[in-house]
């Protein structure tokens, strides 16, 4: 099937199952291009709402329901966790979810005497499951927490960054190797120091007075 482009903020993320059908072992496979959905996002790093999002999902019927295999990959933009300075790259997630039939069969036309093959709606669901909602699938709660989970959690500029430097704050990477700091003055000796100038001075004029009266 071709490429297509939705620019609808839910839909983009929503199959029609009715492509696929429900005869167990029907298999189709779609390659599209979404918008990126809000909050994709750690605290330094995130995909960027509306940004394009490149999909491959294949899409297979089975007793149950249907299962989605898919990869995402998406754009990525953010600070280094070393130096803050911008950082823009990719990421790529896999995921797979089984989304079961809300009425417990793989084709409506089709009986079955096994007892699982049955949905009792007054039986508590499993908030790990997911469903089809009619004939949609959304994708989005799957391919989210798996974009989620692939995102860096100390995103860095470059792998050797060497950071900020602790005394001014400047980033070392345009600092250069030789940038360096004098070591600051333990203010309990400062007051030693400065008297310790001054009697260097007194020798200093002392010994030039004596050259001039030699002289």
């Amino acid at each position: 099937m071709p490429n297509t482009r939705t620019h609808a903020p839910r839909g983009a993320l929503v199959f029609d199952t009715r492509l696929l059908g429900r005869g167990a072992g029907s298999a189709l496979t779609q390659k599209w291009t979404a918008p990126a959905p809000a909050d994709l996002r750690l605290e330094l790093v995130g995909v960027p709402e509306g940004t394009d999002v490149a999909l491959e999902v294949r899409f297979e019927a089975v007793t149950e329901g249907v299962l989605a295999t898919g990869t995402a990959t998406a754009p990525l933009a953010g600070e280094c966790a070393r130096c803050l300075a911008p950082v823009a790259s990719s990421v790529t997630a896999s995921f797979q979810e089984l989304y079961l039939y809300a009425d417990g069969r793989h084709d409506k036309h089709e009986k079955h005497d096994n007892k699982h093959d049955r949905y009792d709606e007054h039986e508590e669901q499993d908030d790990d499951e997911r469903y089809l909602d009619g004939d949609l699938l959304d994708l989005e709660p799957a391919f989210r927490d798996a974009v989620v989970l692939a995102l860096p959690m100390s995103p860095l500029c470059r792998e050797d960054c060497p950071g900020l430097c602790a005394e001014c704050g400047v980033p070392l990477a345009d600092a250069g190797p030789g940038h360096r700091h004098e070591e600051a003055v333990d203010p309990r000796w400062a007051a030693l120091k400065h008297l310790d100038d001054q009697a260097t001075d007194q020798m200093d004029r002392r010994a030039g007075a004596i050259d001039l009266q030699e002289g």
